[in-house]
């Protein structure tokens, strides 16, 4: 950028190969890659194109690629060793060894299984508001409570503001337990007062006393989904909009989560329930056709709790509801 070929003003550089931090680059790179695994005989994923699978005989091995970031797993020590060699030979890589740390997100191998937090990056979170030594929460956010855009004064820098809620959207990876409480401060990003500013902080609070926290996962041998939802009906003082909120087990592991607000105003308690209970079956037929592609298909019907009753009677009758 800025070079500028004293003979020549009106020529432009055409490159031989893509460099990085171009926009084409991440596409060429992804195509190239994607087109040396093809070769290998991985195939796509059709629920995540970032996900390549290999399945011959009793070999298994899977690819997850995020830009320059892989995730490598494989049934066999063998295996993966003749995958690492045909990838080494294509593009220059090195083998960290375990899985310890992928995008931010570090991970522990523990007897039972994984355990994953992002304990390093709240500690970024929490210097960057400038609240090391404050008193931590002992909860995020008060329950009782609804964040209004009509009460308080604007905030004086709504940068911060945007900036600090983004970063703990990426924490809720690892931290359910602050999803709703981010997606309610979430809300107020276009015009954050300092009513909003205080919620904000207080998160960051719980997050400084909580610091270590994370997500287990368990080794363990059932393989049902289990998948539960509620929802706040007409819980937004502003727009009367309500509030879904969903998690999914696969057996005793958390593994998928969600809170968020619909774009429409739901009539009564039951439409909201119902488009809760639709949300969350979206979610678990996504993730049974993953596993299914991960050829580890569930034989067991998914189970959704929900509680009320209207809904699921509306569920259950095939015709008359629109």
């Amino acid at each position: 950028m800025g070079f500028r070929d004293p003979n020549y003003h009106d020529h432009t550089c055409r490159l031989t190969k893509s460099l990085y931090g171009l926009k084409q680059a991440p596409r060429a790179w992804y195509e190239k890659f994607a087109n040396y695994v093809f070769s290998l005989g991985f195939i796509h994923s059709h629920c995540d194109h970032s996900l390549f699978i290999y399945k011959k005989g009793k070999d298994v091995a899977y690819i997850l690629l995020y830009v320059d970031d892989i995730i490598f797993v494989t049934s066999s020590d063998e295996l993966r060793a003749t995958v690492m060699n045909h990838l080494s030979n294509e593009v220059a890589m090195k083998d960290p060894g375990y899985l310890s740390d992928f995008l931010g997100i570090s991970v522990q191998q523990t007897p039972n299984g994984l355990f994953l937090n992002q304990s390093r990056y709240a500690k970024e979170i929490v210097a960057r508001a400038d609240m090391s030594s404050s008193k931590s929460s002992n909860t995020p956010m008060d329950a009782k409570s609804k964040l209004s855009s009509h009460i308080g004064n604007p905030y004086s820098d709504p940068s911060l503001y945007r900036s600090l809620v983004g970063a703990l959207q990426y924490l809720t990876f690892t931290r359910p337990d602050i999803s709703y409480s981010v997606q309610q401060v979430c809300l107020h990003m276009h015009n954050p007062h300092d009513t909003h500013m205080a919620a904000l902080k207080r998160i960051i609070r719980y997050v400084q006393g909580t610091i270590d926290y994370g997500i287990h996962m368990h080794k363990t041998n059932t393989t049902s989904l289990i998948s539960y939802t509620d929802v706040d009906w007409a819980g937004c003082p502003d727009t009367r909009r309500s509030t879904f909120g969903y998690c999914v087990y696969l057996g005793d592991n958390l593994i998928s989560w969600s809170s968020k607000q619909p774009p429409t105003i739901s009539r009564s308690s039951t439409e909201a329930e119902y488009r809760g209970v639709a949300n969350v079956v979206s979610e678990s037929c996504w993730l049974r056709n993953l596993l299914l592609e991960l050829h580890h298909p569930l034989h067991k019907a998914t189970i959704v709790y929900c509680d009320n009753v209207s809904s699921i009677y509306l569920a259950s009758n095939p015709i008359q509801h629109q």
